[in-house]
């Protein structure tokens, strides 16, 4: 089955379109996840195991009420091979627990090296005797758009002959986006724009059977209004949408992301799930299970104000 349609499938089941990032920032973890580590003598692998033990203890807390996860795997690369080590650990126990695995990794180069990142991250890789094998496995993949479609090509292939997806950068969350994706082009559409055709393009590649493309976009929730012209450019792809919470994106504003049907889009919150819903005293005061508790809350919060938006304005909702 292609992984957008077991990703629809949990978001009907768990009546929830949210995913937690995993982003193990070490200088916000709780204390209580600082001072149980055991004292081995590499500091990396002191890191890497309390990045696991966390991440561990973040899935088995929220496993259950949301579809997916999101590591963002620059937290893990400042690490070496010891936090990547830490990331494959995380992937397989997430996968291990029913949860699609959204790799966050913003990849792309042309030809051979735009394979080898697709290869690795959702295809699979040659080994010396000449057979092959997943390597990080991820269900999806975050890819950059900029070296044009050369590049997005090998994704998109491996997409088809592993039943993956990727989520193309179209409309990025951060402030500076409009930089250079709001730029008007020689077609007299913005550069985000001139993407959305792109992706619409490819989409019909890669339909599951809900009607919706593996080959989908990240789209931000803090433009709404770019979201909702680039909803109707691009109705059958699925939107990754950050920005909800810590980045000042609300759920009134994730509304143009969706569809009628209540499908078509993914939001994504990190910090506000992990650490910023608590302050830096309650974090190093409390114990694991009244942080874990906190987190979950977190989640409830976020799947409950982004199901009664929905509700009110998706006129088809499908669950």
């Amino acid at each position: 089955m292609k992984s957008i349609d077991l990703l629809i499938n949990s978001i009907i089941e768990k009546k929830n379109p949210t995913v937690v990032g995993l982003d193990p920032d070490l200088k916000l973890f709780p204390l209580c996840y600082k001072n149980n580590c055991d004292k081995k003598s590499n500091p990396f692998e002191i890191v890497a195991d309390a990045i696991f033990d966390f991440n561990k203890d973040i899935i088995d807390t929220v496993y259950d009420l949301v579809p997916a996860v999101k590591p963002q795997i620059a937290f893990y690369e400042k690490y070496g091979s010891y936090g990547i080590k830490a990331f494959e650990n995380t992937v397989k126990y997430a996968k291990s627990k029913g949860l699609i695995v959204i790799t966050d990794a913003k990849r792309n180069d042309i030809g051979n090296t735009a394979k080898a990142y697709a290869d690795a991250h959702l295809g699979t890789v040659e080994l010396i005797d000449g057979s092959t094998a997943p390597s990080f496995d991820s269900d999806f993949l975050t890819v950059s758009p900029f070296l044009g479609s050369e590049s997005l090509a090998p994704f998109i292939d491996v997409c088809k002959e592993y039943d993956k997806g990727v989520f193309v950068l179209v409309k990025t969350s951060n402030k500076t986006s409009g930089e250079i994706q709001d730029v008007i082009t020689e077609k007299g559409i913005s550069v985000s724009q001139s993407l959305a055709e792109y992706v619409f393009k490819n989409a019909d590649s890669c339909i599951g059977r809900y009607g919706y493309s593996s080959i989908g976009a990240v789209v931000g929730a803090t433009y709404p209004d770019e979201a909702r012209i680039l909803r109707k450019m691009m109705p059958n792809s699925y939107f990754l949408v950050p920005g909800y919470g810590a980045q000042g994106g609300g759920a009134d504003e994730i509304v143009p992301c969706f569809n009628p049907d209540g499908l078509g889009a993914i939001v994504n919150s990190s910090r506000a799930v992990l650490f910023t819903h608590l302050s830096d005293k309650e974090r190093n005061l409390c114990s694991k299970s009244e942080y874990l508790n906190s987190v979950r809350k977190a989640v409830e919060r976020m799947k409950s104000d982004i199901y009664n938006v929905l509700k009110l304005n998706c006129s088809y909702i499908k669950y």
